[in-house]
């Protein structure tokens, strides 16, 4: 039996491409959930407030100190134990968009403890409230500079996509093992899913790389 066949890797592709387009969906959706919650979870920590801070710091440690793949499979499988029971797609989803919220909340947090601190004052001493004073003032300031790792974290997070397999979510390396179990070839698919995920790595790091570029353009002009 030949290593490589070419007409059975053509034959499988269309499959792999639909897959690829759930696991770029996941990513999106995750991504857009980890970038949003960590500038929550960043805000809440760089907190006055207590009742804030201590918890977002304890969320942070506690999700960043265990595996993704636990937290995949304590939401799967742990939640409808108690009543809570959620489709493979939005488990995977949120694991991920919650597991990365942890890491994009210290990139977050380095960037607004970057903001110089006359920064703050000035907008104490124009009376801006705290809403207009992140809008406005601070957030614009903080985020051009942490774009780079926040699109490390993009890239990274698209990589982890295949834990969702464990899970039974159709992304590409679940279509990739079922194809091998029915085929018993495993050859052409794994090498093809490699093939996908280096290709959109090396997109989605070309568009960190220009949109850093356009910010750093504007931040010029500014």
């Amino acid at each position: 039996m030949k290593l490589w066949d070419w007409n059975y890797a053509l034959e499988i592709l269309p499959l792999l491409a639909r897959a690829s387009i759930v696991t770029i969906e996941v990513t999106l959706l995750a991504f857009v959930l980890a970038a949003t919650l960590g500038l929550a979870l960043a805000l809440m920590r760089l907190s006055r407030l207590r009742l804030a801070a201590y918890p977002a710091t304890a969320f942070v440690e506690v999700v960043r100190s265990t595996p993704l793949l636990i937290q995949i499979f304590f939401l799967y499988f742990v939640l409808p134990e108690f009543g809570i029971t959620l489709g493979p797609l939005t488990v995977g989803v949120i694991a991920l968009g919650v597991h990365y919220a942890t890491y994009c909340a210290e990139v977050y947090r380095a960037g607004l403890e970057n903001v110089p601190r006359g920064q703050w004052e000035a907008t104490v001493a124009l009376n801006m409230d705290t809403f207009h004073t992140l809008r406005d003032v601070i957030i614009p300031q903080a985020i051009p500079p942490v774009v780079p790792a926040l699109g490390n974290y993009f890239v990274a997070l698209f990589k982890e996509t295949p834990l969702l397999s464990a899970i039974a979510v159709l992304e590409l390396m679940q279509q990739a093992k079922d194809i091998g179990s029915e085929t018993f070839r495993y050859v052409e698919p794994i090498t093809l899913v490699g093939g996908f995920f280096l290709l959109f790595s090396l997109i989605a790091a070309a568009l960190v790389r220009l949109l850093e570029r356009r910010l750093s353009r504007i931040g010029a002009r500014a």
